[in-house]
């Protein structure tokens, strides 16, 4: 984000002031004579972000109340408990490695411990804040004897907590860490395996200034937690690192190194932390003036931060910070494909630790397919550790019996990946993930298509993401349209010549149609969906692959007839119900639509809202249903599929006013917009890869564009515009001179802060 004031239409190429004809009426003239946006200062930047934070003057003591820190390993959620402030100490790494017991017992994520603030007087009061700008959580502890104030973060990069306590009156706090067990938190759900042996109890000693714990696991490898206490006066500092190794027991010199080196920065440390953070938010700005959903949005973007970043573990289902579940490990059948949806539109590619964990596990991807399919094939399971383990392989189609038959799971997960080459256009993606993953995720379904007596090529029995089974799966279906047409596209990107392109293209020609009824897509041949399911995933096609949309005119009457089919049949809808719900109906441009069914995600009288910490569960935690909502947020104010960039194409009559600057789109493009009084004021796209552009400007009336290059007018509100990279090109109403400062718009519905104000 531009933080001064900047000329737009930057580079040599002198702009023109173009008509709505495509044809030069105005003189060219240089950038510096066009026009000038007014960016946010720092102070400005952290006023608005400030507004979101999340405040309590309660005691948080559960887990969708209170504060949480993180860096993409370590987090921490925050707990007000009698006279103790608890900071769970979990990480992303940490786990078990057994050979059997798959992902629940076997590969599971194991607990760490937690750091006690212990005061020595009875609580009679707390005052937090979550700020948002520093990724800092703040306040006070007032109790019988006096005050705690204190401040804690997770540094940004370094993987330590820091927390900082000083006391007053004859309060004396006492800071301690307390091991857990490592022990898988499905036992509090499933009785352990017979015959399973428990993991030796953690070992606490010293080492120098630190105190230094070590868990040895029976499978192999270590977990460590190193901390440090330092004493000024009445001000205590503990300083605490977490790490995981496997094979090697080397955890314990990771963490004594992380902690001394984070003791000799001193105030650096913080400042190093809030420099990361302060500059993560400006790479995109979003704001529009219902305050409750703008504060979850920027709170979203904040918890993905701490979640996840680029080279870190892909995200389990209760993200870093590991809490009482049944789910201890990652999901693929939908909840790792929705964690990371948001990160597209708000540029922060920084984030995607999908593609990172997919390219650094090619190996145990192929593992993860029976011996006989290895020389071509590779997939995922529905649940599995870190680095896409499960401890079995993926079913084979034809061969029978019980249990999960998913084959698409890898597919969908590589179209996350998709999305980031197309957002950023860097074909090091195209290249080192997709194409040759998705090769072999296709090949596996090639396997086991048949040609029928119909001439076409179907599927046998495969599950539909826990709704059932049927031959001919629509999500394995579409899955496979979209992957082979990928492939296609990805080889002629790459100059790739194929030779298993003849067999993509018989595929997309001879592939058997998608199972439809006269309520819309089935699960499956013969398998209606007739059964209230929160799962869209029979929908694929209309959302997220977008292989079947709304710019189809053949097929509006199938998209609109399955979405309200699905929504129809309500007992068994979850969150992420209501924000699939939302961006398909946002993807068929009905923004009132949209957000009455996005909304319902915040209702308190469904049995699973999201919580007043914007986390969500239903069993157990699950971090992907609010990150979800967040892209339904990017779905009403800005859409690239299908090569054409579209602004503001939703936007729910409830939000007159929203303003987005630096949002991502597919083709490399960056785009600045402001909406007010239900009209938009201008358009501003900027190539950042050189691709051509489709702008769908959304601006009633005729229009004057600036650019530096002629374009073409389709005539309907679409404008083609060859930019090169670099380039920027200005759409307005014709007759207005726009103002282009990019500033958050007024709250026209405001709402309390989230977490436990007063």
């Amino acid at each position: 984000m531009v933080l001064g004031r900047r000329g737009f239409l930057g580079g040599t190429t002198a702009a023109v002031l173009l008509s709505g004809s495509g044809v030069a009426t105005g003189k060219g003239t240089g950038p510096s004579e066009v026009f000038e946006c007014d960016g946010m200062s720092e102070r400005d930047w952290e006023v608005f972000v400030g507004a979101q934070d999340l405040l309590w003057s309660r005691p948080p003591t559960q887990y969708g109340q209170a504060p949480f820190l993180g860096d993409g390993r370590l987090g921490s959620v925050v707990y007000a408990e009698g006279n103790v402030v608890r900071f769970t100490v979990q990480h992303a790494d940490v786990q078990d490695h057994r050979t059997t017991g798959g992902s629940q017992f076997g590969v599971c994520r194991l607990p760490v411990g937690n750091l006690k603030m212990t005061a020595a007087g009875t609580v009679t009061a707390v005052d937090w804040r979550l700020d948002l700008w520093n990724a800092e959580l703040r306040g006070t502890v007032t109790t019988s004897l006096g005050v705690l104030t204190f401040a804690a973060y997770v540094h940004s990069e370094r993987s330590v907590l820091s927390l900082n306590v000083t006391a007053t009156g004859a309060e004396k706090p006492v800071l301690e860490f307390v091991p857990a067990q490592a022990i898988p938190p499905r036992a509090d759900f499933n009785p352990l395996p017979e015959g399973y042996v428990l993991n030796p109890a953690p070992v606490t000693a010293a080492d120098g200034r630190e105190t230094l714990v070590t868990q040895a696991l029976n499978a192999g490898g270590q977990t460590a937690t190193a901390f440090r206490l330092i004493t000024h006066g009445r001000t205590q500092r503990l300083l605490l690192s977490v790490a995981h190794t496997y094979p090697d027991a080397a955890a314990d010199k990771i963490v004594l190194k992380a902690v001394r080196e984070a003791a000799v920065l001193g105030g650096r440390l913080t400042m190093s932390h809030r420099k990361w953070w302060n500059a993560f938010y400006r790479k995109s700005f979003l704001s529009f003036g219902e305050q409750r959903l703008q504060s979850f949005y920027w709170i979203q973007l904040y918890k993905v931060a701490s979640g996840s970043r680029a080279g870190s573990p892909v995200m389990a289902t209760t993200g870093p910070w590991l809490e009482k579940t049944p789910w201890a490990a990652a999901w693929w059948n939908l909840n790792v494909q929705l964690e990371y949806w948001l990160i597209h539109g708000s540029n922060h590619l920084e984030l995607d630790s999908i593609a990172s964990t997919l390219k650094d596990n090619q190996e145990q991807l192929v593992r993860n397919v029976k011996e006989a399919y290895r020389h071509d094939s590779a997939g995922v399971g529905r649940s599995t550790d870190r680095t896409t383990s499960n401890a079995g392989t993926l079913y084979e189609p034809g061969t029978g019996g019980t249990g999960v038959k998913e084959l698409g799971n890898l597919t969908w997960a590589l179209h996350n990946v998709w999305l980031s080459y197309r957002h950023s256009m860097d074909t090091r993606i195209l290249s080192d993930v997709v194409f040759p993953l998705l090769r072999r995720s296709i090949n596996y379904y090639l396997h086991f298509l048949k040609k029928g007596s119909d001439g076409k090529l179907h599927l046998d029995v495969t599950t539909s993401p826990e709704y059932g089974d049927a031959p001919d799966c629509n999500y394995d279906l579409q899955l496979i349209r979209w992957g082979c047409q990928t492939l296609i596209d990805s080889a002629a990107k790459l100059k790739i010549k194929d030779p298993l392109e003849p067999k993509w293209r018989e595929v997309l020609r001879d592939l058997t149609p998608y199972p439809v009824d006269a309520n819309g897509f089935m699960i499956g041949a013969g398998v209606p969906f007739t059964v209230s399911h929160r799962h869209f995933s029979h929908l694929l096609a209309t959302f997220p692959l977008m292989t079947v949309n709304w710019d189809q005119q053949e097929n509006r009457a199938l998209i609109e007839k399955s979405l309200h089919h699905w929504m129809s049949l309500e007992p068994a809808h979850r969150g992420y119900s209501y924000s699939g719900s939302g961006s398909i109906a946002a993807r068929m441009f009905r923004g009132d639509e949209a957000y009455a069914y996005f909304v319902k995600m915040f209702d308190t009288t469904k049995r699973f809202p999201v919580l007043e910490n914007t986390m969500y569960t239903e069993a157990g935690p699950v971090v992907e249903t609010p990150l979800s909502g967040a892209q339904t947020i990017h779905d009403f104010v800005c859409q690239s599929w299908g090569g054409i960039v579209r602004v503001f194409p939703a936007v729910p009559s409830a939000w007159p006013d929203v303003m987005i600057a630096d949002h991502s789109a597919e083709g490399g493009f960056s785009v600045t917009a402001r909406r007010a009084k239900g009209k938009t004021e201008f358009v501003l796209v900027r190539s950042r890869a050189g691709e051509p552009l489709v702008l769908r400007h959304g601006i009633e009336g005729p229009v004057s564009v600036v650019a530096p290059v002629r374009y073409h007018d389709r005539g309907d509100g679409t404008l083609e515009i060859p930019l090169r990279r670099g380039q920027e090109v200005l759409v307005h109403p014709r007759g207005r001179r726009p103002d282009l400062a990019v500033r958050p718009v007024a709250i026209t519905t405001p709402g309390k802060p989230w977490g436990l104000p007063a």
